[in-house]
């Protein structure tokens, strides 16, 4: 069980607590693709630090009252991570979790991709690939437009960002000095047909924010000091965008996975569930004993 309480609002967690609950977020993943037989595992898992800091840490939101409307907004724009995202908002109190095993299934509100209309706490129905962040764009506008302070992040996936529109979007948040807008790339270097610099290279991703006029960070996506430092010193950003460049391990947290492109869009059969399962419950041991 997450050391979160679902109830309670936002507070500071140790760098333990977020490792802990990170564990139970990738637990819930597993889970939910073994049990519709598909699913995307591979970036679900890569995200999952960010995820976790993003619902458990940095944003302000109440699982008691998914549209207040100071909340802020998150959009996930690789929204194929369905199964990271819906981890996530189970273990923070926005549904329960046992509702993770219907993913995919018929009669299901946890679909394929986010839909905002049945699924609590999600803000954007997404999935096709990079109109997230226009989505996003457009939320952090209306922030500005009607002088709410609220912030607005999006999630795209480093293969996603081959899409031209995202460069569209990129160069209007950068115009509209969006700095109430943070873009986290998910860098874990692998799409669905392999690596990124084999399919069409995107690097340095860095770079090309810098020249769309945002405010960049790179960190390692799967530490949550960096993950911390960065989302601080994005809020300190003042006329602009920020992108976070987090590089990421596909597939992390389960070791047959890990690196590996062919986990991309996979489902582990009952034999893959428990080495995986296995993997993260000795993760889990590990972690109560620091």
């Amino acid at each position: 069980m997450s050391p979160y309480h679902k109830n309670q609002r936002r507070s500071t967690m140790t760098t333990l607590e977020l490792q802990q609950t990170a564990n139970e977020v990738r637990k819930g993943i597993v889970t939910a693709v073994h049990s519709a037989k598909s699913g995307h595992p591979g970036g679900s898992l890569s995200a999952t630090d960010i995820f976790t800091y993003l619902f458990f840490e940095e944003m302000n939101i109440d699982p008691k009252n998914p549209k207040k409307a100071d909340r802020d907004r998150f959009v996930l724009s690789k929204g194929h991570t369905a199964p990271g995202y819906y981890s996530a908002l189970a273990n923070r109190g926005f549904f329960p979790v046992e509702d993770l095993t219907t993913l995919r299934h018929v009669g299901s509100y946890l679909q394929g991709h986010p839909d905002m209309k049945h699924i609590p706490g999600v803000d954007m129905s997404s999935g096709s690939l990079g109109q997230g962040i226009s989505a996003a764009v457009g939320m952090a506008i209306s922030a500005k437009l009607r002088g709410e302070d609220y912030r607005v992040y999006t999630l795209l996936g480093d293969g996603e960002i081959q899409e031209g529109q995202v460069w569209e979007a990129s160069m209007l948040a950068a115009h509209r000095n969006l700095d109430n807008l943070v873009v986290i790339v998910d860098n874990n270097n692998l799409q669905i047909d392999g690596a990124i610099t084999e399919v069409n290279s995107p690097y340095p991703i860095d770079k090309k924010f810098e020249a769309f006029n945002f405010h960049v960070i790179n960190i390692d996506g799967n530490d949550f000091d960096q993950i911390a430092a960065a989302f601080a010193e994005a809020k300190n950003v003042k006329g602009q965008p920020t992108a976070i460049v987090a590089k990421t391990i596909k597939g992390k947290g389960v070791s047959f996975m890990e690196n590996q492109a062919s986990w991309h869009g996979a489902a582990p059969n009952d034999e893959q569930y428990a080495v995986a399962m296995a993997d993260l419950e000795k993760a889990g041991e590990a972690l109560c004993q620091k």
